[in-house]
């Protein structure tokens, strides 16, 4: 394997599996995707990816599993079980791709990990950052918005109920699919960018809870209005309706921050490294509009 190789972590992901579609239809390569579960990466394989078993735990296996590779996509990964946990595998990811002559990280963050931040995941990611700043390593941050595609199941609940209801007061987000932040972590993958950068990565508008639900009531031609409650009453409502409690509070965080403006920024980020305009609001849900209704 060329030491040009591009490498995705998390491939088996839903993120990661997008990057490496873009990148084979861009010819790009030589690829190489690590997982857990290589078996779950098969039809890559058949297309000429190398498939490499990956454990963050394991430092020594992560060395050898990033030999090879000129630019790695570190995809931040799903430890939430435990504080600290995601954090240690991120340090460990930064040591080994250094060891493994790994010259160029793209690392996929959130927008505003300042300390004291309500946003649950955010010491993660901003000691994830510190880890790179802290390497000889070139790097590329991409602090990705919140996913548009993750409000699709509370959207449809507030059709049915004619209520948005959520902790995000008056407080604006600049959503973004998770098509354009695979195509902008594609992008920077497979781009030959040196130097290190931190980009946020945005959708073309920032929008209220407000706006959410009027453009979703003109969609779907029934009446949505946004209710926003305290936190703790946005927690205590998840977890009555099934929702473990640590996943509804990661949830809420989310809203907290929103509520202090920490999503609001918009930028022209993927714009600016795929040709392409990021996809509206509007547009994203009129595109699954079936999906909302159940029609």
């Amino acid at each position: 394997m060329s030491a040009s190789a591009l490498l995705v972590t998390g491939a088996s992901g839903q993120l990661g599996r997008r990057v490496l579609e873009l990148l084979l239809d861009r010819k790009a390569g030589p690829l190489i995707a690590t997982t857990r579960n290589p078996e779950s990466l098969k039809e890559f394989a058949a297309r000429g990816v190398e498939v490499r078993r990956a454990d963050f735990d394991d430092e020594a296996g992560l060395v050898q599993a990033f030999r090879g590779a000129g630019r790695v996509l570190l995809i931040s990964t799903d430890a939430l079980d435990r504080p600290g946990r995601r954090i240690a595998q991120h340090r460990a990811a930064v040591r080994a791709a250094e060891a493994a002559g790994v010259k160029h990280v793209v690392y996929t963050s959130v927008p505003n990990p300042y300390p004291g931040s309500p946003v649950a995941v955010a010491d993660d990611h901003r000691e994830t950052e510190a880890a790179l700043a802290a390497s000889r390593l070139d790097f590329t941050i991409l602090r990705n918005n919140l996913y548009l595609e993750l409000q699709l199941q509370p959207l449809k609940s507030a059709i049915a109920s004619g209520q948005l209801v959520d902790a995000r007061g008056t407080g604006a987000t600049a959503f973004v699919t998770r098509e354009d932040c695979a195509r902008a972590a594609a992008a920077a993958l497979a781009e030959p960018a040196t130097g290190r950068r931190t980009l946020d990565v945005t959708g073309p508008a920032a929008v209220t809870s407000d706006e959410l639900a009027a453009i979703t009531s003109e969609l779907v031609g029934r009446k949505v209005v946004h209710v926003s409650v305290p936190p703790d009453a946005l927690i205590q409502g998840m977890v009555e309706h099934g929702l473990p409690r640590p996943v509804a509070a990661l949830l809420a965080s989310f809203d907290a921050g929103t509520q202090k403006g920490d999503f609001s920024g918009v930028t022209d980020t993927v714009q600016r490294l795929t040709g392409r305009a990021p996809q509206s609001v509007r547009d994203f849900l009129a595109s699954h509009r079936a999906a909302l209704t159940g029609n």
